[in-house]
């Protein structure tokens, strides 16, 4: 049975977005470095170091939050998973669904690579639908 390296990353950073944390340590792959450029690069996390630990290499993600500490707390943003090991979601390049009318991406899986909704309206090419994030 296989573990689901981007659900565990999502839910990570999900709970750490809940409880107020500021970094969040992830196991590194080239799925999950691909991932955390895209939100690197979106601005939906400050920073992002790797971090080596006994022969394992590990992400250390400095999320994002509101500077005023008096107005309650609200969630910074959303993720959801969307295609999972049991059930694979595709979609072409001309069905790409648009998050919040733009406002939030999607994440592909395709044949170049993993890039985000817009990119790949761009490229003419469709894939995996990894997660949503607004």
């Amino acid at each position: 049975m296989g573990r689901d390296t981007i659900a565990d990353i999502i839910t990570s950073i999900r709970n750490a977005d809940m409880n107020k944390k500021e970094t969040v340590r992830i196991v590194s792959t080239n799925i999950t470095e691909n991932i955390v450029k895209i939100l690197l690069r979106e601005g939906f996390i400050e920073n992002a170091r790797k971090h080596q630990e006994r022969n394992k290499s590990f992400l250390v993600l400095t999320l994002r939050h509101r500077r005023n500490k008096k107005v309650p707390y609200r969630k910074t943003f959303h993720l959801k998973r969307v295609s999972r090991p049991g059930l694979r979601i595709y979609s072409n390049y001309q069905r790409i669904p648009k998050i919040l009318g733009g406002m939030g991406i999607a994440i592909f899986s395709t044949s170049r690579g993993i890039m985000t909704d817009r990119e790949a309206r761009l490229e003419g090419i469709g894939g995996e639908i990894l997660c949503y994030i607004w």
